[in-house]
């Protein structure tokens, strides 16, 4: 397998803003002030010790010496990377990939059902398949983080690049799909006439930071391959997003880029589209109208910068939990935790409960908290499993607080009335938080059509979301008190409301001596 990377410099587009400074020259731009305003003198200034653009820069970015070849040992081969050609004003780096059938045949995560041909006799020395995006990985490891101690601002800088990928099992229409929505030019050396044929040679060129071109081949090689040599685990969730979570959710191909990456693992792909999902939804939050005095000022007293909208509905959330004095709380739908790990960290709690539908969310949350690193004590007040507002659940039953934040909109009608049972009548707590959209606001936020997320089923205004609670406590027995999270606009409100729902002391009372009753 082989692939190469070649940066060219390209003078006319250099950005003095974008230049790493550890890199500046020490020469200064000539400047004749005799012969120019003082205004003109001082940006020719602010122009002094702009670094001259070096193409062997790509060595420092891969972290590869231009002068060596490199050798690493894969657990299905060798890969080698060495230079071609390494000018000041062109430098390609080039990855040969030798695959080992026998050692590829005896890998215990080795999937030969994923090839047309398996065992010893198939395609995978040659075709650019996921073995090569292990390579990758393996291989240019610190440039796809965009690490580089010695000059930060590097990896950051976009450049002219060129990359080249031998034996793509893909036509043509398919792989310009997957590279086009990134602004890359495709060029492929032939045009296969199905799918099935494999391209000798695909060239994509553009502008980009080598970080960003890397991450995007790391997952779309894959993809054109459409199989995976090793098993895939809940694990290639949180690889996809943390490579492909900036640019998959607006890509026109991203349904199919999941389900092929994550080898058409439906429960896998439905777990990655709803985290895609809420970090577009926090992009859009981001981008909403924000008012000014509700951050903290910085130390040269400038405006503040208000906080995201997801951090303050959790600040809001647990000012509400602590106001209450609660001695155990559950998190129903708790995701990765990020309620669980602050209510762990406040002493008072004596337990704390995290409930969610999805296994894998479960596991994030534990490695989110760092359960296995968490002291013995501290670890035992906290209770984590597998539960859904579909049933009842004697373990969340009598809790002093329950919380559903941001929740209830994801359920069908028929499932929310359920969800409302389980919760107030059957669990019973003495107080329930709950936070849900405000559909009023959606007017300010730019570009949204529709709801806030895919998977929402409803949205409520202010008034249909005072309706629904005024007419749980009706049915349930508690009263309710309403908060405005985020900064309240004067037409539409906030972004985000909260009801805050307390047992009144009648029913309270009246369950207890039902209880002792029936003792």
């Amino acid at each position: 397998m082989f692939f190469s990377l070649t940066l060219r410099t390209d003078p006319a587009v250099a950005d003095p803003a974008a230049a790493d400074p550890a890199a500046a020259g020490t020469d200064a731009v000539a400047t004749d002030a005799a012969e120019v305003p003082a205004a003109a003198a001082a940006d020719a200034a602010a122009a002094e010790a702009v670094p001259t653009p070096d193409a062997r820069d790509l060595g420092h970015l891969l972290h590869k010496h231009p002068d060596r070849v490199h050798e690493q040992k894969l657990a299905f081969g060798t890969a080698r990377v060495f230079y071609p050609e390494a000018d000041h004003d062109s430098c390609t780096a080039a990855l040969w990939v030798e695959v080992d059938p026998v050692k590829l045949s005896q890998l215990s995560s080795f999937r030969r059902d994923s090839f047309s041909l398996s065992g010893y006799i198939n395609d995978r020395k040659w075709a650019a398949s996921s073995l090569l995006a292990v390579a990758l990985r393996r291989v240019f490891s610190t440039a796809m983080a965009g690490t580089l101690t010695s000059r930060p601002a590097l990896p950051r800088q976009e450049f002219a690049l060129e990359a080249t990928i031998a034996a793509v099992p893909a036509a043509q229409p398919e792989i310009a799909a997957l590279f086009e929505p990134l602004g890359w030019e495709v060029d492929c050396d032939s045009e296969p006439a199905t799918a099935d044929t494999v391209t000798p040679q695909v060239t994509l060129r553009g502008r980009s930071t080598v970080q960003a071109l890397l991450n995007q081949l790391y997952v779309l090689i894959p993809v054109l391959d459409g199989g995976k040599h090793y098993w895939v685990d809940e694990s290639e969730i949180d690889k996809l997003l943390d490579r492909a979570g900036s640019w998959l959710g607006s890509h026109p191909q991203r349904e199919p880029i999941m389900r092929r990456y994550l080898a058409e693992q439906r429960s896998y792909v439905r777990t990655a589209r709803t985290r895609l999902d809420a970090r577009v939804t926090e992009r859009s939050e981001a981008a909403a109208p924000r008012s000014e005095g509700t951050g903290t000022p910085d130390s040269d007293g400038e405006p503040p910068t208000p906080a995201p909208l997801r951090a303050r509905r959790l600040a809001a959330v647990l000012d509400a939990i602590r106001r209450l004095r609660p001695r155990t709380v559950v998190d129903l739908g708790c995701g990765e935790g990020a309620l669980l790990g602050p209510l762990l960290d406040d002493p008072r709690m004596a337990r704390v409960l995290g409930t969610d539908v999805s296994p894998s969310e479960l596991e994030r949350a534990r490695r989110r908290l760092g359960l296995d690193r968490m002291p013995a004590r501290k670890a035992a007040r906290l209770e984590l499993f597998q539960s859904s507002l579909g049933y009842v659940d004697d373990r969340i039953a009598g809790v002093d607080v329950a919380v559903l934040m941001e929740v209830i909109e994801h359920l069908d009608p028929a499932d929310l009335t359920t969800a409302e049972t389980t919760v107030f009548r059957h669990a019973a707590p003495d107080h329930v938080v709950v936070t849900t959209p405000n559909s009023d606001y959606n007017v300010l936020y730019p570009d949204l059509d529709g709801m806030r997320h895919p998977d929402h089923r409803f949205e409520l205004s202010r008034a249909g979301f005072a309706a629904w609670a005024e007419r749980i406590c009706v049915e349930h027995g508690y009263v309710v008190d309403f908060h405005d999270v985020g900064d309240a606009h004067p037409d539409v409100g906030p972004p985000t409301q909260m009801a805050v729902f307390s047992r009144r002391f009648d029913e309270a009372l009246r369950d207890d001596t039902q209880t002792e009753g029936a003792a």
